[in-house]
């Protein structure tokens, strides 16, 4: 079993910023792509941002140029700046975690970590 754990979420005005941190845990033996995905009220799970072992990233187009994410070994981070209103939302870390050889994968979800702007 792996264990994702969210830390850093909290209530920030609109324009501030906030850094989220993901740790990865358990048995691993590699992690493929982590991310941060985000589920506003009434609304349904939607990517913000990937990012491969290699470092290549992927963001949802209305965070381009405010969020940045970053990658130490099994650590995920979320860096928000410039924040609105509209990115309020559960935040969730994902991992692509293969947890052995022969390759076996397997997607673990973290419980969530709340961000709410406020305006």
């Amino acid at each position: 079993q792996v264990q994702l754990v969210e830390s850093g979420g909290g209530l920030v005005q609109a324009g501030g910023s906030l850094r989220l941190s993901c740790a990865a845990s358990g048995r691993i033996f590699s992690i493929d792509a982590m991310g941060w995905y985000r589920q506003a009220p009434g609304k349904q799970r939607e990517l913000v941002a990937t990012i491969t072992p290699g470092s290549s990233t992927n963001y949802k187009y209305s965070v381009k140029g405010r969020f940045t994410i970053s990658r130490d070994k099994n650590t995920v981070y979320l860096q928000m700046n410039s924040l609105k209103p509209e990115d309020t939302g559960v935040y969730f870390c994902h991992a692509n975690v293969n947890e052995g050889s022969p390759r076996y994968i397997v997607d673990y979800w973290g419980k969530g970590t709340l961000v709410t702007v406020s305006s």
